[in-house]
């Protein structure tokens, strides 16, 4: 099975070189203010064209409003939209017919009820997101560095095309990788060296732990 990688909140050519070198199918870029990650959309359109042919672009945003969403699409031009918000599921296909794009939408988890939110965009989100519930005060709905219990995972129909997200990092992706058998990931904060600062040896060493667990499954 092919495994989606997508690398998250990009700022810097060295950090999205990395992030393609090692073989990223997404690279994401965050649209929220409050987020150490923001980027500009102008600059998130520069540093896309670098993965041009090679991976898709993803406007990560949170609630934002129309005027802002045509903004990002015009200056970063992205291959898929990401709603991070409260967006509901008349949200999700609004946008996906104003912009023709594609549309992951981001459900919080911590327990196996959480999993009951996901049914209304069956069919209307073109791909789901689990990530874990932002702790206590955070103001970040994401990049928070902390996982969920993955077992949670483990009923999900199988042909359910979604990204694991929340936590990961090259030490604890083989047990993600085993417990979950997710079709795809996304990694944003376990591969930066402070908030924001995304390092590109860590990318290194996060595809490396990749493909090491990958390996050893199939071994």
């Amino acid at each position: 099975m092919t495994l989606d990688i997508k690398i998250c909140g990009l700022k810097t050519d060295a950090a999205m070189a990395a992030a393609l070198a090692g073989g990223a199918s997404h690279v994401g870029f965050i649209f929220f203010a409050k987020s150490p990650r923001y980027v500009d959309p102008a600059e998130a359109g520069r540093l896309r064209e670098a993965a041009t042919g090679k991976a898709k672009a993803v406007a990560v945003t949170v609630d934002a409003n129309d005027a802002f969403l045509d903004e990002i699409v015009a200056k970063m031009r992205p291959d898929m939209l990401q709603l991070h918000g409260a967006e509901t599921p008349a949200r999700v296909a609004e946008l996906k017919a104003r912009y023709r794009l594609p549309v992951m939408k981001v459900l919080s988890v911590s327990e196996a009820a959480d999993l009951d939110r996901l049914k209304p965009y069956i069919g209307i989100a073109d791909r789901i997101m689990f990530d874990a519930k932002p702790p206590k005060g955070s103001q970040l709905p994401g990049g928070n560095g902390v996982a969920f219990d993955w077992h949670i995972l483990a009923g999900l129909d199988a042909s359910l095309d979604y990204m694991l997200s929340g936590g990961l990092n090259a030490a604890n992706i083989g047990d993600a990788l085993r417990l979950a058998n997710p079709p795809a990931i996304d990694i944003s904060s376990g591969v930066e060296s402070a908030p924001g600062v995304k390092d590109p040896v860590l990318i290194e060493q996060f595809f490396r732990a990749v493909r090491a667990a990958r390996d050893d499954r199939a071994a």
